[in-house]
């Protein structure tokens, strides 16, 4: 039964990562999971969900907003029961948290 409980909770994080990959930063074409803004994932076993994210910079135009939409579109996902998003400046983003694909995409590379 408990290795159940493991492929749904990892099951559940890609779907809720999948959510994630359709949220964009709106100052930069790079969604907020290539971005590295993402630093964490946590699913429990009761279908709780916490995420752990930071932004771009603390004074960022869309901190009272990106957070709002990421717990709303991640909570549209039936199976979960609770979600809670936490911003975290700790470490501070940087460019290097930001997945090869999105260095591409903005010609870093």
């Amino acid at each position: 039964m408990s290795e159940e409980i493991t492929i749904d909770t990892q099951e559940l994080g890609e779907k809720i990562v999948r959510v994630l990959k359709t949220i964009y930063d709106p100052e930069i074409p790079v969604d907020i999971y290539e971005l590295g803004l993402i630093y964490d994932v946590f699913v429990n076993e009761d279908s709780d969900v916490k995420i752990l994210m930071t932004l771009t910079t603390p004074n960022c135009p869309v901190a009272e907003t990106l957070p709002v939409e990421v717990e709303e579109k991640v909570k549209s996902l039936d199976e979960l029961n609770d979600v809670e998003v936490e911003i975290t400046f700790d470490p501070p983003w940087t460019q290097e948290l930001m997945s090869e694909e999105a260095k591409l995409e903005l010609g870093l590379l």
